[in-house]
């Protein structure tokens, strides 16, 4: 019986086991393989009491059909199908219906596999076989071999940008936290400071209903936007309406605002009760003017189809169940109410159609404002412009799990093996997408995501890149170390990727790490793809930091991460005392280990200035001489990866206006620590007289000439 749930759980791409990174063995477990097949939707009894016959029934049902969902096929190459069950041999003809409208055609005899004439034409087709009949279609898919680089990194150029949180970023105009007008104020700064990119925390759709759900990698729906990012002053039906201008007025929103902006950390309910008091103002002004703008909501809200029609019935859903029954993610609706294609759905639509139409109008203010800001940076001549973050998977009881719950794994969660960032594993709390329903799906959920989050930006940071290939399912209710690898078509994605990355001529950069494949980094840099450097990662086999010289070219170097303390808290070690705190060392001989080996590290990054003549003359070669990180350093430790030959350099302002406190420290709960809430220490206005960004900037243009 082991045997055959091995043989069942390796065909379905289910690993026998992995090694965590400090080499050591661990088997899946019976339980987990059991688990990861059924979250996988096949049936639980069959998966205990009949594996192999279940097996053997996979086996002949893919020999049955007669195409395969879906084939993914490099521009260039002869595309080979394989062929299922064709019947007798006669008349076959293929017939490939190109996107651009143009047809090619031909005969064939029937065999294990029709192979075509080399493609030439990106995008997205559909083969056609036909024996008189009856006729069989499949959609093919044309890729390219690399995703789009930028003319200026494309022609050995080297580009900087800031990285930001966007909702920390204080202004004297955002209502308490960062929004799109900031950002658009951002833009301006950098593009005049020599910068190419402005890099920002994923924009993903939250839930308006329940504010405190904060995490940007948790989203409701990762095709849309945080709708509590609008600059809510820039929205043209702010300045029409009377009402929303005689509120915003009031002593009494004046001294909420004041407090929201003048609060250490977002005050997301205060915000969101701020916000949405005028959004609701400003919607129905919107339909009384009627007019121009109607017409061009109309217009997006049609072209934007079906995926829009269910975010929005899904929010408006959300609201309801949350005020009658104080039911919190679909889970928890009333069973009629859990298939977005059901009749109660669909009733619930009609009675409440100006609810629905609302949060479409939101995203279309968000989609407004988000094309000015690309806009804004195409018109400054920045190479890239918005940067912005695809996280790895969504919140189970959010938006798009409702909207397609059959290509979800359900059960199990994405997460990761024991490292030496989080030495227990990791749960990400994420369904996964499930591999082989993704692929009959013909992968439309994932181009769906891709083409969203690349509608606007110049780049596209991709988390957790390794889940092109793998990734780590944990089983509901198991220690993450109990998970097991499930593999994923890479090839089929990494080709997609490429595919909308040089349709929206959007960078695409890998964050690849943790543990990753042999070979893996080999082929996305094949794909044009940059890899993510971390200077606390960049070391040679003996652990002294890697020279500037010495680091890839093909790669997005930065000083740290959101998850990585920053450069003040590593000097001072005071993230290692906050992991001790909230007890996330297995033991105290891996935290005096880590410890001693982060005194080392202090050493070695001195030294590591010295040798490329970047060590400030006031700052001592003796680590214990230099017990904080003063503004000198900090500016030689940019300089000195400004010198590397990364195509692209990114910096967090969190280093430099030297904040202590960590944006976000994985494993720990809102409770624990504030994650994804402190606002930086230096309103937006007061940054060009600061004299921290003036001289980075002034370094900056130097290293790295526009």
């Amino acid at each position: 019986m082991n045997d055959a749930l091995a043989r069942l759980a390796e065909h379905c791409g289910i690993a026998a086991a992995y090694h965590d990174i400090w080499g050591h063995l661990h088997p899946a477990s019976t339980y987990t393989r059991q688990a990861l097949l059924a979250a996988m939707h096949l049936p639980p009894s069959r998966i205990a009491d009949d594996p192999q016959g279940l097996l053997d029934e996979l086996i002949a049902q893919e020999r049955r059909r007669l195409l395969p969902p879906v084939c993914v096929v490099r521009v260039g190459t002869c595309p080979r199908i394989p062929l299922g069950e064709l019947g007798q041999a006669g008349n076959w003809r293929w017939m490939l219906h190109l996107e651009d409208g143009t047809t090619l055609s031909g005969e064939f005899i029937p065999a294990a596999s029709l192979e075509l004439p080399p493609l030439e034409a990106l995008g997205y087709h559909r083969l056609e076989l036909n024996d008189g009949a009856a006729s069989h279609a499949m959609p093919l898919i044309g890729v390219p071999e690399r995703c789009h680089q930028p003319e200026k990194l494309a022609r050995g150029g080297r580009s900087w940008g800031l990285a930001v949180q966007l909702y920390s970023l204080r202004s004297s105009r955002n209502w308490g936290i960062g929004d799109f007008g900031d950002l658009l104020r951002l833009i301006d700064l950098v593009a005049e400071a020599g910068g190419d990119a402005i890099g920002v925390n994923p924009l993903h759709a939250l839930f308006s209903d329940q504010p405190t759900h904060i995490s940007p990698y948790s989203p409701s729906h990762r095709g849309f936007v945080n709708v509590l990012y609008l600059d809510i002053e820039a929205i043209p039906e702010f300045a029409a309406c009377e009402a929303a201008q005689r509120r915003r007025a009031s002593a009494e929103f004046q001294a909420r605002l004041a407090a929201l902006r003048a609060a250490p950390q977002v005050d997301y309910p205060g915000v969101a009760a701020t916000k949405f008091e005028i959004l609701a103002l400003l919607f129905q002004q919107f339909q009384r003017a009627g007019g121009a703008r109607a017409a061009e909501f109309a217009t997006w809200r049609a072209e934007q189809g079906d995926a829009l029609e269910r975010f929005a019935r899904y929010c408006a859903l959300q609201e309801h169940f949350r005020k009658t029954q104080a039911a919190w993610g679909w889970p928890a609706w009333p069973e009629a109410y859990r298939d977005p294609t059901s009749e109660a759905v669909a009733a619930f639509a009609r009675e409440h159609a100006e609810a629905i139409a609302y949060h479409a109008w939101l995203q279309w203010l968000a989609d407004e404002q988000m094309r000015a800001i690309a806009a804004r940076a195409e018109q400054l001549g920045m190479a890239i412009g918005l940067y912005e973050d695809l996280a790895i998977g969504a919140n189970p009881g959010g938006a798009e799990l409702w909207a397609d719950q059959g290509v979800f794994a359900q059960g199990a969660h994405a997460g990761a093996p024991p490292d030496e960032i989080n030495l227990m594993g990791q749960d990400w709390g994420l369904p996964p997408f499930d591999p082989h329903a993704l692929r009959e799906a013909a992968y439309a959920p994932f181009i769906a995501i891709l083409r969203a989050n690349m509608r606007h930006a110049g780049a596209l940071r991709i988390d957790h890149v390794m889940g092109l290939k793998r990734i780590f399912w944990v089983p509901a209710n198991l220690p993450a170390s109990e998970g097991a690898y499930v593999h994923y078509p890479f090839e089929d994605l990494l080709g997609l990727v490429a595919l909308e990355s040089q349709r929206n001529r959007c960078l695409v950069i890998g964050e690849d790490l943790g543990t990753v494949p042999e070979g893996f980094r080999e082929r996305l840099a094949a794909a044009g793809i940059l890899s993510y450097h971390p200077l606390v990662f960049e070391r040679y086999a003996d652990g002294h930091f890697r020279l500037p010289s010495d680091m890839p070219q093909q790669a997005l170097v930065a000083v740290g991460t959101h998850d990585l303390p920053t450069l003040a808290a590593f000097w001072r070690g005071d993230d290692l005392r906050l992991r001790a705190a909230l007890g996330l060392f297995p033991n105290e001989a891996m935290q005096e280990c880590l410890t001693t080996e982060r005194e080392w590290d202090r050493g070695r990054l001195l030294w590591a200035l010295e040798r490329v003549g970047l060590l400030p003359s006031n700052v001592s070669k003796d680590p214990a001489q230099v017990p904080e990180m003063t503004d000198e350093l900090m500016l030689a430790i940019h300089a000195y990866l400004a010198q590397s030959p990364a195509q692209l350099f990114i910096i967090q302002p969190e280093d430099l206006f030297g904040v202590i406190e960590q944006t976000n420290v994985p494993g720990t709960l809102e409770h624990q620590h504030p994650n994804w809430q402190r606002k930086l220490p230096v309103p937006i206005e007061a940054w060009p007289a600061d004299g921290r960004f003036a001289r980075l900037a002034a370094l900056l243009r130097e290293a790295r000439p526009n």
